[in-house]
């Protein structure tokens, strides 16, 4: 049985009526859960060696810009070529990519020619166009003049290199077929010009399938699983300045505005957070309905820059922005139903967040403590999303084998017909970066755990210094108490907060593996059939749901034991767990609909912010040329976790307060037979008020 805690927490009267003098806060503290500090510790070391290992070996470039047959990354410097300027891959041999069309062919687009040029070729109408390889050996050519001359140099061949031009052998390839860029790709369009076909034959050109297969293998490898999640990934670096914006600034403005208007206009906030609330979510809905073309004209395209009308290419972009607004429609009804549902409930949330007003507007200190956690976290995503960047493309570029394949092409240097090295180049993965990604992405949600408990854990303490002093400015409770609290943490309590932090991550990931793990099983069909394996299937997803849920919720309250008593984590949460379940009927109520009033507000500031990231997606510099991205799904989706996690920063100064005040109420009442010595009248009416409610409904 343990005995009373107001000893550790604050001054308490003894049965004779002085005062314990062991002051606010215990100092007699011992460091707790030292192993898991120093795992913590490793592991950030060697998220560190991980990071490096993508800045050295990996090139963002390569998640936007294909290779050329040199194996050089279009856009991009290399050793012996500069290809700053020509970020467009070109397939320049048309029967390569109808061949690659095929179901039984040989050849894969991967090993099909191409080149880097600075926009797609168009055929003429009165003259037969050329794209020539880079100038090498007898073309004595620069590349600014090669550019100039818009790629031909068919002109300066030898007779040797005329005829194995007209054999497509190169080096220069006729522009027979348009073309549009679709993602830094030049999409062939199967609509072959007369003109320039005419011509090609009456030089003696061999023949040239005409059919609309010649599109469909390049729109294949464009929409290939691979390809759309490198270009998701792209779109995270090309929209660094919305993430900042959007994703830092203005959920820590909106955030603190939030807390200011708690702190003065308490009684209308739960009224104002739910129809913000709903608003916001409509309108991001609405957006994705803009984007998905169902509303308006501003649909996703994948086609970049000025383009005939008479195009029309899609990607997969386009069919996940549609079920994303599909599945934001029913977000949207259902988080109405709901709404309609807790309004009796609101004034309920008012009485709580009355107390925390309170106690935020005695230690203000609180209102701008989330800042310091907040640039810590902004430090770390900036670092982590460029080490990200590197790790998604640290492949390897090797040469393709492709001995069975007729692939023969003109050397410029060797003077001849080569057909040995003359497959195309990709970028291969092997399963170590596989494995570095997922750590690095584990690494990331534990991190952001840890500072958004680390944050908790200062808070909780500086609120049981308030409430164990009775709201007194007691000459032992600290100036800023704020910063006594994080001497405590950094010096005590790292251990334990590095434990509870990995607890909820590791059940998190588990969660995220069984998931990923039922999609696959339910794309190849191996669902099980037998109702009881299928009631099984789902019933495991729900426990381990509710298991994730309740592990945050022990978590936290685990944080506040944690903060006053300084003990071990798992005794915190023995205490706290103890506390709540004796004071169930008194708090349960209460502490729900506060919650979910400020889990409404934390989606009430990340859906503001995602909503300014679509309207700053939507400008004309992420709409066209360099800095297009494929989609706003993912910058967007980012948008809105940032601004979440910076919304529960600044929001644990209110969720955290309740809880404190709630724990140590309960605390307070034990140590006391059943009578708070320390409660705020506010609190006391609340709970005692809940308490008769409960009674009267289990006795009837």
């Amino acid at each position: 049985m343990r005995g009373p805690l107001g000893a550790v927490i604050g001054r308490y009267t003894s049965s004779d009526g002085s005062v314990a003098n062991d002051g606010i806060i215990k100092h007699n503290r011992k460091c707790r859960d030292i192993t898991f500090l120093v795992i913590f510790i490793s592991f950030w070391v060697s998220m560190i060696v991980n990071s490096s290992f993508g800045f050295n070996q990996g090139n963002p470039l390569r998640l936007t810009y294909g290779l050329d047959y040199e194996g050089n990354v279009c856009g991009s410097k290399h050793r012996h070529r500069d290809l700053t300027q020509l970020d467009l891959r070109y397939w320049v041999n048309p029967n390569q990519v109808y061949e690659s069309g095929l179901k039984d062919g040989e050849l894969k687009l991967a090993n099909a020619r191409t080149v880097c040029l600075l926009d797609c070729p168009a055929p003429s109408d009165d003259t037969l166009n050329w794209v020539c390889d880079y100038p090498d050996g007898e073309i004595r050519l620069k590349m600014n003049d090669w550019i100039d001359r818009n790629y031909d140099y068919f002109e300066f061949l030898t007779p040797e290199m005329r005829n194995s031009s007209l054999q497509l052998q190169g080096p220069c390839y006729p522009v027979i077929f348009p073309s549009v860029n679709v993602y830094w790709s030049c999409q062939y369009i199967a609509r072959a010009s007369n003109s320039s076909l005419r011509h090609w034959q009456q030089m003696g050109g061999v023949n040239i399938q005409e059919d609309m297969i010649i599109d469909k293998s390049i729109r294949r490898s464009m929409n290939s699983r691979a390809s759309v999640l490198k270009r998701y990934v792209a779109d995270i670096g090309k929209s660094w300045p919305v993430l900042i914006v959007c994703g830092g600034l203005v959920p820590l403005f909106l955030s603190i505005i939030w807390l200011l208007l708690i702190r003065h206009f308490v009684a209308a906030m739960p009224w104002i957070t739910v129809v913000l609330f709903n608003m916001l979510l409509i309108s991001v809905t609405i957006f994705y309905y803009l984007k998905a073309g169902w509303i308006g004209n501003d649909a996703v395209t994948p086609i970049i820059g000025e383009h005939d009308p008479y195009f029309h290419v899609y990607g997969r972009e386009l069919t996940h922005v549609r079920g994303v607004a599909i599945l934001m429609s029913f977000i949207s009804i259902v988080a109405i139903l709901t709404s309609i549902a807790i309004i009796r409930r609101i004034l309920m949330a008012t009485s709580v967040l009355k107390v925390a007003a309170k106690v935020i507007g005695e230690v203000q200190a609180l209102i701008i403590f989330p800042a310091i956690p907040f640039a810590m976290l902004a430090v770390f995503y900036m670092f982590w999303i460029s080490a990200a960047l590197h790790l998604f493309s640290s492949g390897q570029v090797v040469q393709n084998n492709c001995n069975n394949t007729n692939c023969c092409a003109y050397d410029l240097v060797l003077k001849k017909v080569n057909c040995d090295r003359c497959c195309g180049y990709s970028i291969r993965y092997t399963p170590h970066i596989t494995i570095a990604i997922f750590f690095h992405l584990f690494g990331c949600y534990w991190a952001t755990q840890f500072f958004i408990a680390s944050s908790a854990t200062v808070i909780a303490g500086s609120v049981a210094s308030y409430y164990w002093a009775q709201g007194e400015a007691s000459p032992e409770i600290p100036f800023l108490p704020v910063f006594a609290s994080m001497k405590r943490l950094a010096r005590y309590n790292l251990g334990s907060v590095a434990l509870g932090s990995l607890i909820v991550s590791f059940v998190e990931s588990v969660r995220f593996i069984l998931e990923a793990i039922r999609r696959r099983t339910k794309v190849s069909g191996a669902t099980p059939d037998h109702w009881f394996w299928r009631m099984a299937h789902y019933t495991s997803r729900g426990c381990l749901k509710s298991v994730e849920w309740t592990i945050k919720s022990v978590n936290r309250n685990a944080y506040i034991m944690i903060a006053i008593t300084g003990k071990s984590f798992c005794k915190s949460s023995a205490i706290a767990t103890e506390l709540i379940m004796s004071n169930i009927l008194r708090i349960g109520k209460v502490n729900v609909i506060g919650d979910v009033i400020l889990f409404l507000g934390k989606l009430c500031v990340s859906l503001f912010s995602a909503l300014f990231g679509f309207l700053m997606l939507d400008s004309h510099k992420y709409r066209t040329s360099h800095n297009k991205v494929s989609s706003p799904l993912l910058p967007v989706l980012a948008c809105w976790a940032l601004g979440y996690i910076v919304a529960t920063l600044f929001f644990a100064v209110v969720e955290m307060s309740i809880d404190t005040i709630i724990l140590s109420f309960c605390q307070d009442s034990e140590d006391n037979q059943g009578n708070a010595q320390h409660a705020p009248p506010l609190l006391l009416e609340t709970l005692d008020s809940n308490q008769e409610e409960e009674v009267q409904r289990l006795t009837h």
